[in-house]
C-alpha cells in the first residue's frame, strides 16, 4: 500500500502544481517555463504542442527567434518549476533534456492561437560586444534545409541512411538515448535494438513506426537532441587576444572586460551563467599556482572532484547554488584553458553545453598580455576582479604536539562544515570542551610543525609581563603578531581559578592563541573576548591557564609537550621566532 501511494503521489503532486502555480506565477516577474521541444518549422511545432496539451496541462508554443518554435509548459514560479520538471522527467512524461526557460527566451505565442496579455513581448536584439566577434549561427539554412526535404518511402529513407558515416550513425544512437528510447551500446551498427528504438521513438513523434528514419526524421531527431543547446545559443568566439576559439553559450554570455589571466564573459539574462577563458605565459609553477589560486575562488564550490597532472588540470566544484566546471593546460610555455560556472538544478543542459565547449576548444596563437586589467579595482578580496571565497570565522590556534594538534577555541569549531588551519590544511575536532572553551583539532594528514607550546608548569606571578601571540585580523596580515600585556589576576572575576584575568589589548582574531611568559613557556589560551553575552571592556581578556589545558589534552589522549628548560627571558626576536612557529591561523567554512 505504501509503495502504491509513493508511486501515486509524483503525478499527483505534479497536476496539483500545474493547475494552481502559474495563475500565481503569470503575475509574477520572476516566472519561468518548462521548454520540452524545438522545432524548425511551425507545422511541426504546432502538431507537438497539440500532441502535449492532450496529456498535459498549460502547454504553450512559442516562437524562439531564427526560424525555431518551441513547444513550453508553464509559466510556474522558479521553485514550482523545478519540482513539475523533475516529476514529469521521471514520469517520462516530457524529454530527459527538457529545461527551464525564461521570458526573455521566448517571443511571439503560436500556440493556443489566443494569447493572453500576459505573453512575453518580442525582446529587442542584444547588442554584438565590441570584441572578440563571435561567429553567430545560420538558422535560416536550417529551416530552409527542413522545408525543402522530400518525403521518403522505406526504400529511400534505407538507401539515404546507407551514406550515413559512422560517427552519424553514432550520434543518431546518441540522440535516441537521450531521447530514452535506446539503451545499449554506441557502436553506429543499427542492429534490431537501434530499429527498434527508431521504431519507438518515430510512434512517439506521430510517425509511421517503420524502424527506419526519413532524412527529415533524422533532422528532427537531432534537432531535438540538439534543443539544449539551441537554447543557450552556442556559437564560435575567437578570442585573439586570449588566443583561443571554442563554443560558448553566446546567448547566455557576452563579452565584459579582460583582467589577467582571465577573458571575462559574464551573464546578460536570467540563467546566471560565465564563462572565464583562461590564458597566461608561464610554466609548470604557473600552472600549479593557478590550480590553488582558483580553489580559493567562491566561483569555484568546494564539494566536487578535481584532477591535477604534470602539464594540465580539472577542476569541479558544487553547491545548491552553481556547478563550475575548469579545464587548463601548459604546452609551449602558455597556460590556456577555460571555466563554466551554471546555475544548479540545469544539469542536461550544462552537460551538453560542456562537452560542446570542451569538443570545440582551440588554441591559436598569443596569449593574453599579462598587464591586460592593470587599471582596474584592486582589493585583497578579489583575484583578477574575482572575489575570493572568506571563512565564516577565523581565530588563532597552536600546535601542541609533534603531529600537529592544534588547541584552539570552541567558538571557532561551532557550526563548521569544513576546518582548516592555515587555509591549507583539512582538519577534523577531535574534543570539545565548551565549559573550559577548549577545543582540540587532529589535521588530516600528520604536520610538521615549526615550533610546539610548552605548557609551563609553575604558577603565573600577579603583574608578570606576557605576550599573546595571534592572528589578530583573522589572517588579513598572513602571520601571527604579538601583543603585549599583563597578568591581572590568576582567576576571573567570578572565581574561577582555572581562568586569568589579562590586562591586554587584544583583537578578536587573537583568540585561541597561545600566553606566553617571557622564557617562552605557554602559561594559558587567549578565550574570546565577547563571552556568554558579554563585551568585556577594553584591556581586559581572559585567558584558560596551563593546568587546564593540560586536563583537556589528557582527556582527549594528546601528550602535551614539556616544559622547555629555562634559560631566562628570550629576547623580542627569538620570542616572535617561537611564537610565529607554534601559532596557527583557525577557520571555520560553511
Amino acid at each position: 500500500m505504501k509503495k502504491l501511494f509513493a508511486a501515486l503521489a509524483l503525478p499527483l503532486i505534479a497536476l496539483a502544481i500545474a493547475f494552481t502555480a502559474p495563475a500565481s506565477a503569470q503575475s509574477s516577474r520572476d516566472a519561468v517555463w518548462i521548454q520540452i521541444a524545438a522545432r524548425p518549422s511551425l507545422r511541426e511545432a504546432e502538431n507537438e504542442a497539440r500532441s502535449y496539451a492532450a496529456r498535459l496541462p498549460d502547454v504553450s508554443g512559442y516562437a524562439l527567434g531564427g526560424g525555431w518554435y518551441g513547444v513550453v509548459l508553464g509559466p510556474y514560479a522558479r521553485e514550482d518549476a523545478e519540482r513539475v520538471l523533475q516529476v514529469y522527467r521521471a514520469e517520462g512524461q516530457i524529454p530527459r533534456d527538457s529545461f527551464i526557460a525564461f521570458k526573455r527566451n521566448l517571443r511571439s505565442q503560436f500556440y493556443p492561437v489566443a494569447a493572453d496579455a500576459t505573453q512575453p513581448a518580442e525582446p529587442a536584439p542584444a547588442p554584438a560586444p565590441a570584441e572578440p566577434a563571435v561567429q553567430e549561427p545560420e538558422p535560416q539554412q536550417q529551416t530552409a534545409l527542413q522545408s525543402t526535404l522530400p518525403d521518403e518511402t522505406p526504400a529511400q529513407a534505407r538507401r539515404s541512411e546507407s551514406t550515413l558515416s559512422r560517427e552519424e550513425r553514432m550520434q543518431l544512437q546518441v540522440a535516441l538515448k537521450a531521447a530514452g528510447f535506446y539503451n545499449s551500446g554506441i557502436d553506429g551498427a543499427f542492429g534490431r535494438g537501434t530499429r527498434a528504438s527508431m521504431s519507438d521513438w518515430q510512434a512517439a513523434r506521430g510517425f509511421e513506426p517503420t524502424g527506419v528514419l526519413t532524412t527529415a526524421q533524422r533532422q528532427v531527431l537531432m534537432d531535438e537532441y540538439n534543443a539544449p543547446l539551441i537554447s543557450a545559443g552556442m556559437a564560435r568566439v575567437e578570442d585573439a587576444k586570449a588566443g583561443i576559439a571554442l563554443q560558448i553559450p553566446a546567448g547566455e554570455v557576452a563579452f565584459d572586460r579582460y583582467e589577467s589571466p582571465f577573458a571575462h564573459y559574464t551573464s546578460k539574462g536570467d540563467l546566471g551563467a560565465q564563462v572565464l577563458l583562461i590564458s597566461q605565459p608561464g610554466d609548470k609553477r604557473t600552472l600549479f599556482g593557478l590550480y590553488d589560486i582558483l580553489q580559493t575562488l567562491e566561483i569555484v564550490p568546494l564539494e566536487g572532484p578535481r584532477q591535477r597532472g604534470a602539464d594540465s588540470f580539472t577542476i569541479e566544484g558544487r553547491n545548491n547554488q552553481i556547478v563550475s566546471f575548469t579545464q587548463a593546460s601548459l604546452k609551449n610555455g602558455e597556460v590556456k584553458g577555460f571555466t563554466l560556472i551554471w546555475p544548479a538544478g540545469d544539469e542536461d543542459r550544462r552537460t551538453r553545453v560542456l562537452a560542446a565547449m570542451q569538443a570545440s576548444f582551440t588554441r591559436l596563437e598569443g596569449v593574453l598580455d599579462p598587464a591586460a586589467g592593470g587599471d582596474a579595482v584592486q582589493s585583497v578580496d578579489l583575484v583578477s576582479g574575482l572575489e575570493i571565497r572568506k571563512p565564516k570565522l577565523s581565530r588563532s590556534g597552536f600546535f601542541v604536539d609533534g603531529s600537529g594538534s592544534v588547541l584552539t577555541t570552541s567558538d571557532v569549531v561551532a557550526g563548521c562544515s569544513r576546518i582548516t588551519l592555515d587555509h591549507g590544511y583539512q582538519a577534523e575536532v577531535a574534543a570539545n570542551n565548551t565549559a573550559e572553551g577548549i577545543a582540540i583539532l587532529k589535521p588530516a594528514e600528520a604536520l610538521a610543525p615549526a615550533a610546539v607550546a610548552g605548557l609551563s608548569t609553575a604558577s603565573p606571578r600577579l603583574q608578570s609581563e606576557v605576550a599573546v601571540s595571534g592572528f589578530s585580523y583573522e589572517g588579513v596580515l598572513g602571520a601571527p603578531s604579538l601583543t603585549w600585556g599583563k597578568i591581572a589576576d590568576v582567576k576571573s572575576l567570578d572565581g574561577n581559578a582555572s581562568v586569568a584575568r589579562l590586562d591586554l589589548a587584544a583583537q578578536p582574531g587573537d583568540a585561541g592563541g597561545p600566553v606566553l611568559d617571557a622564557t617562552g613557556a605557554v602559561l594559558g589560551m587567549l578565550l574570546p573576548r565577547k563571552t556568554g553575552g558579554q563585551q568585556l571592556p577594553e584591556g581586559v581578556s581572559f585567558a584558560v591557564n596551563a593546568d587546564a589545558i593540560r586536563t583537556a589534552l589528557n582527556a582527549a589522549g594528546v601528550t602535551p609537550a614539556a616544559q622547555p628548560a629555562s634559560s631566562g627571558s628570550l629576547p623580542n626576536a627569538a620570542m616572535t621566532r617561537l611564537a610565529s612557529g607554534m601559532t596557527v591561523l583557525v577557520s571555520c567554512w560553511e
